[in-house]
């Protein structure tokens, strides 16, 4: 079965987990995933990720640690999808605004890569806003 939006998909499994208060959870992996992880943990929104090596070749699938505070609470409050595959957005330089004026992150697929709105106002580059963190 193919999947119309697997980037929406691995942001609502991040949530699920988050509700569910688990402290790791699986998804299938692609290069963009891996990436929008690896942003999440730099910015400090997830612990870490690793690849999980299965039997199958075909099954690749990786492994997100979720990240709490000290009171329990998700350290991602708010994970919003922007462009979709029925509705792409994209933003020039000029266009990228802060996600929540600085407290949240916007992910940006440019052409150096995925960037944080941050990274991309700096190099001065734009291109598809994927989704914003906060």
């Amino acid at each position: 079965m193919s999947m119309t939006d697997p980037i929406a998909d691995l942001l609502c499994r991040i949530h699920n987990a988050h509700t569910a208060k688990h402290d790791r959870m699986e998804f299938p992996t692609s290069n963009v995933k891996l990436e929008i992880c690896r942003i999440l943990t730099e910015q400090g929104y997830i612990e870490g990720f690793e690849r999980v090596e299965d039997d199958e070749p075909v099954k690749k699938s990786a492994r997100v640690f979720l990240k709490y505070n000290h009171e329990g609470q998700p350290a991602i409050r708010k994970l919003k999808r922007i462009s979709k595959p029925g509705r792409r957005v994209y933003c020039s330089t000029e266009d990228l605004k802060p996600v929540l004026n600085g407290l949240g992150i916007g992910i940006i697929s440019t052409s150096v890569g995925l960037l944080t709105d941050q990274e991309a106002r700096e190099k001065r580059v734009g291109g598809e806003v994927l989704c914003e963190v906060w």
